[in-house]
This record gives C-alpha cells, structure tokens and sequence, in this order.
C-alpha cells in the first residue's frame, strides 16, 4: 500500500510540474505603453497626414486631453444613444422644383425657444447656417414664394436662451487671420460651386432640437448642442431663391450637423438620405442601411478625406458598356443635377443618343445639349445607365432624363447630364431619386438600395409630425433582413488586418496543451479510484 500510495504522489507531483509548463506556454506579456509618452511618440501614425500635435506631460492641455479621450472611449464601449435620429418636425424632405433650385429641403428647430427654419441639405459642404441679423439675406416673406404657406424666420442669437458666441480661439475657428484678439467672436465666409454664391456672419453654438424613435419609444425629444453660422450677409444664388432659409452642410468636417451627433454619442457615425419620384424622400442620423445595400469606398483627396469622392469604373447605356468611362466623382445633394468629366460625358451622350428612339431637339432657357421631342403625352422609352464600381456593385440610373412640359403634358425629354471641366464629375441629386444614400463616415464607404422612401418600416412604429400623425417610418430589422428572411444587423465594412488576427493561435495553442494532459489525468484517475480509501475503521 505504501508503495502505491508513493507512486501517485510521484505521479502527481510530474502533473504539477506539467501543468506549470503548460501555463508557461499560454502565458504572454506585452509592454505599457502611456499614449502621450516618448515611446508612443515615435510609433503614432497622423490621420490624413497631418502633424501629431504632442501636450506638454503634466501641462493643462495635456490633462485635458486625457480626459476627453476617456469620455471617448466611454461612448464607445455603450455605444450610440440613439438608433435613428431626425430633425424634430419630422425626417420627410421635399423639393420645391425650381422655386427654390431643385434642391431638398427640410424644417429644423434651433434655439430656446425654438425657431423653425427650411433649410437645404447639401452634403458637398459642412457649415449649417441661417440666415441671422441680417445685413444682406433672401426675402423671407412668403408672399415672395409661390411654394410656400408660411413666411420663413431669421435666427437672433440674442433672443435665444441658449446660443453662445464661438471666439476665435475656438478649435474650429477658421478665419483667426481675420481676428484681432482670441476672445472676438469667430467669423465665417464660404463660398460655393455656384459663381459668386456665398454666406459669411458670425459662428454661434445654439441647440439643434431633433426626435427619436426605437422599439420601445415614439418621438424621444432629443437637444444636440452644435455650432451654427449667424449667416448676416448672403450674395449669389442665395439670393435669388436658393436656400433662402438656410443650409445644413452634412459633409466630412468637423463642424457638420453629423459629426456633432456622432462626436456626441447619439448616433452610429452615418446617415442616410433617400430621394423618391414625388419630389420628397427622408433623412435619417445613425442610419448604416440594409445588410443587402450594394456600396464603395470614399476616396481620399490629396491623402486626406476631404468630402463624399467616389471611383467609377466604367459607364453603361441600356446592356452596352463604353470603354474609356472611369472618372471620379464627388457625391453632392446640394448640386441638382450631374456633370461628368467632358471625355466622359461625349461617349456617353452619344451612345445615348444612338439608343434613343426619338427627334433631336432644343429647348431655349435650358443648359442640356441633348433635347428630344416627345411624339405622345407620354415619355417614350429610354435606355438606362449604369455605374459600375470595384467588386462588381452597380448604380442603376433608370432614368436619366428631365421632362420638359407643355400645355398637353410632356412634350419632350432632355440627357440631365453636363459636362464638367477637369476629371473629377458631380453625381448629382436627380442620379439618387429612387435610391437610399447612406453616408458611412465610421467605415469609409457609400451605400445604396432602392426605395420609394415610405417603406422603410414593418408599419408598426412610426415617428409622430408636430400634428401627430404618423408620416416618418423608420429603418427597422425587418427592412433590413436577408433573402432568407432571418433578421441580419446592417452591413459593416471594416478594412482587412494587414497582419493575422492572434487570437485564434493562442486558442489553439492552448487547446493542443491542455490535450497532452489528458492521457495523465486519466492515469491519475485510475490510480487513485483504484486505492480503497483509509478511514482509520477496522473490518472484523
């Protein structure tokens, strides 16, 4: 008994031993490093190729840099607030044709109280303003326009309870050349594609007033602190019926109404916009899109992420694809219409017109090259075109075209399409009618999927107007589902590793380690299941 009872301590004591090689092999370390040390210096990539800018360790800024990274990483690891965010009167979006330059256009309430206003969403810029103490700005009566049953509003900071000056030496300050001490309020100036179209004024921080839905809630009144152009003197096209109530820039920068609310931890950093045949459609905050959407990347300008660029690969009309058709683009809602790179545009326009079945035309007063007469009340048929983008995802413009009326309905059409100086084309707002646009600033990318922008809900819960009816349906699972019907969560597209993952080998390796053990815990069992135990009792 002895004997035996030696070799299991024996025995047990070499499983000791190999356990503590066992912990040996899946035991790893890795150093600290601190994120502002010297060390962390020399190993910090710069976004966009700017310069690191270093605090001085134990300075003001330097602790304050801390601490904002830390609130950072708290939204992050709770994630977005909010699923979906709209503008507090409702997501609709409507366009007033050429009254107001066929842009879209939205209400949004600022300030305390609040002030509605109707402004223009323009994605090719990122500055919201209205117009603001004004020194030179658009009729605002609505007498002036014929679209219109209310008069539009002109924004006082002075008379809202929670606006406060930007001073110059605010971080998103950009005119500090024009400032003469850091504590002056910072002025802005923007000037736009259009020839001699621009706002400048004063930068002030006011409360944007916006709503949100979920499963469990309808109408959660959400109040967003951003800043805001106090837009005093407008010129150009801001004059003449464009934007006369504003515009809400969505762009990549800093001060767009996006990367606030996104900055903030309300919304997943994207959103979307969608267009429909009616001159209407929706905008959503935090919207990623349908796991079935088709998408591309954004590309970079000069290394750096400047606005919406796109790579097309090449163009097609009907089932016919040209060669020689690959162009960038950038992706604009505040342009009304398309232009592509002049090459491009005269391959296109000619296949175009080789396709169509109908009379060259012109039509004075408008800026297309290629008109054609309508030979009934109806528009005839006319080929599509196609945009095709790396890995094989397409944008199908069904129709390109512009109806032009006369006193018995259409009597012709023209190609929506100019051509654009430069290799670098616009696509336009009349290419996305039909489509939801969802702008994914968090993965890079443009999405796309077909919608009349009113089913973007299984109809069970809606967003409630002002007058509390339901009109704003929001993005749910259901809508975003895959062709076998099981509820997927929208489609994120993370860039690829450029080394493998290590988890997975420390998984396996620790899985084959412990598998060596398994023959001698077995043996160590047998033993000792073997061995009557000593209880001290005699047995007579």
């Amino acid at each position: 008994m002895v004997i035996k009872r030696s070799l299991v301590l024996i025995l047990s004591a070499f499983l000791a031993f190999a356990v503590i090689d066992v912990a040996a092999v899946v035991t790893y370390s890795s150093k600290l490093i601190q994120r502002f040390s010297d060390e962390a210096k020399l190993i910090r990539v710069p976004k966009n190729g700017d310069g690191v800018r270093w605090p001085e360790r134990k300075s003001l800024e330097y602790y304050e840099l801390l601490v904002k990274s830390d609130f950072q990483r708290q939204k992050m690891k709770l994630g977005p607030k909010y699923d979906l965010v709209f503008p507090s009167q409702g997501s609709k979006t409507m366009s007033f044709g050429n009254d107001f330059g066929w842009l879209h256009y939205t209400w949004i309430d600022i300030g305390t109280p609040s002030v509605s206003f109707l402004v223009a969403l323009d994605v090719g810029s990122d500055l919201l303003w209205v117009p603001c103490d004004c020194v030179q700005c658009a009729p605002l009566s609505a007498s002036y326009y014929s679209s219109l049953d209310r008069d539009l509003s002109e924004y006082r900071p002075s008379g809202s309870g929670s606006s406060r000056h930007i001073p110059c030496s605010h971080r998103l300050c950009q005119s500090i050349p024009n400032c003469k001490s850091s504590n002056q309020q910072c002025p802005y100036t923007i000037d736009y594609y259009t020839e001699n179209t621009s706002s400048s004024g004063l930068l002030v921080e006011d409360m944007l007033h916006l709503a949100s839905a979920s499963d469990q809630t309808l109408n959660t009144s959400v109040q967003a602190p951003v800043i805001i152009g106090c837009g005093m003197k407008q010129s150009g096209s801001y004059l003449d019926g464009v934007a006369p109530d504003g515009l809400m820039g969505l762009g990549l920068g800093d001060i767009s109404v996006p990367s606030f609310l996104a900055k903030a931890g309300l919304i997943r950093n994207s959103f979307s916009m969608c267009f429909d045949e009616e001159d209407s459609g929706r905008i959503y905050f935090g919207d990623e899109g349908p796991a079935t959407q088709q998408s591309t990347q954004f590309l970079p300008s000069d290394g750096k992420y400047m606005t919406y660029i796109v790579g097309v690969e090449a163009c097609c009309i009907g089932n016919y694809c040209l060669k020689q058709t690959g162009f960038r683009a950038v992706v604009d809602s505040g342009t009304s219409f398309t232009f592509l790179p002049n090459e491009v545009y005269e391959r296109i326009a000619k296949e175009f017109d080789r396709q169509v079945n109908a009379t060259v035309t012109s039509y004075p007063g408008y800026p297309w090259k290629y008109c054609y007469k309508s030979s009934s009340k109806e528009l005839p048929k006319v080929p599509s075109l196609k945009l095709m983008f790396p890995l094989n995802n397409s944008f199908v413009v069904y129709n390109p075209v512009l109806l032009v009326y006369g006193i018995q309905g259409v009597s012709g059409f023209c190609l929506a399409i100019q051509p654009a100086d430069g290799d670098i084309g616009i696509i336009g707002q009349n290419f996305m009618t039909g489509y939801r646009m969802v702008f994914d600033r968090e993965n890079m990318k443009l999405g796309w999927s077909p919608s009349n922008c009113q089913d973007l809900a299984d109809g069970k819960r809606m967003s409630l107007s002002p007058n509390g009816t339901p009109s704003n349906p929001l993005p749910t699972n259901e809508q975003q589902s895959s062709p076998g019907g099981g509820a997927v969560a929208p489609a994120v597209a993370g860039r690829a590793p450029s080394k493998p993952s290590v988890a997975p080998t420390l998984l396996i390796s620790s899985q084959s380690c412990y598998l060596k053990l398994l023959p001698l815990l077995l043996l160590l069992h047998l033993l000792v299941s073997s061995f009557p135990l000593d209880t001290g009792t005699t047995h007579g």
